[in-house]
């Protein structure tokens, strides 16, 4: 067996401190407290919706944990993900960005912000806005819970419908896995494995 089909096969973790937790998470503090804290919690608030789709976008190819060790970083030099002000970044400002080693030096992904706090802007907030329009995909209704890494979905009919309209909005960087990440980090599913205490 591969080190891969091992880790699929994982079911959830026993910590130290005797806690039932997600495989995925592993032992690091940090994962382990976005694990008991944040994933999988619903979230309804627009301008959280919006961070999450952003850092979301900014994993893409990488672990997420490289994007949570460098999130603070991102909330300071993006102005706390203020899309009104993120709209207005110029070449120059991103040209800035990309010196900060503090944060994923991708320009591709750096230009997306710009065009996603623009798309964001667009839809506006409250009802019929990013909160309305991302819970549009929430499954109709809740599936068993995975037994191992290996159960779970990269994507879903649902997670497709959600980077179709994305897309069409004016968004980048939100293809369908992408978006299944996303929906599972703000709960819009909830893909606790069985027996991890989340799930209880």
């Amino acid at each position: 067996m591969s080190d891969r089909e091992a880790q699929l096969r994982r079911s959830v973790l026993q910590h130290d401190d005797g806690v039932l937790r997600c495989a995925w998470c592993g032992t690091d503090p940090l994962y382990v407290a976005y694990h008991d804290a944040e994933w999988g919690v619903a979230v309804h608030d627009d301008a959280l919706l919006f961070e999450m789709l952003c850092l979301e976008g900014a994993q893409a190819g990488l672990s997420w944990i490289t994007v949570l060790r460098k999130r603070e970083r991102y909330r300071k030099v993006l102005d706390g993900f203020d899309a009104a002000r993120m709209a207005r970044y110029t070449p120059a400002r991103i040209e800035r960005l990309m010196q900060d080693a503090g944060i994923i030096r991708n320009r591709l992904k750096l230009e997306s912000l710009v065009s996603n706090a623009r798309a964001y802007l667009q839809l506006g907030g409250g009802e019929g806005g990013l909160e309305a329009l991302l819970w549009s995909f929430a499954p109709p209704q809740a599936r068993r819970r995975p037994r191992t890494l290996g159960e779970l979905p990269v994507s879903t009919p649902q997670s497709d419908a959600m980077s179709r309209a994305l897309k069409k909005a004016g968004f980048r960087f939100v293809g369908t896995t992408i978006c299944y990440a996303f929906m599972q980090a703000v709960g819009i599913v909830d893909d606790h494995q069985a027996r991890c205490h989340r799930a209880l």
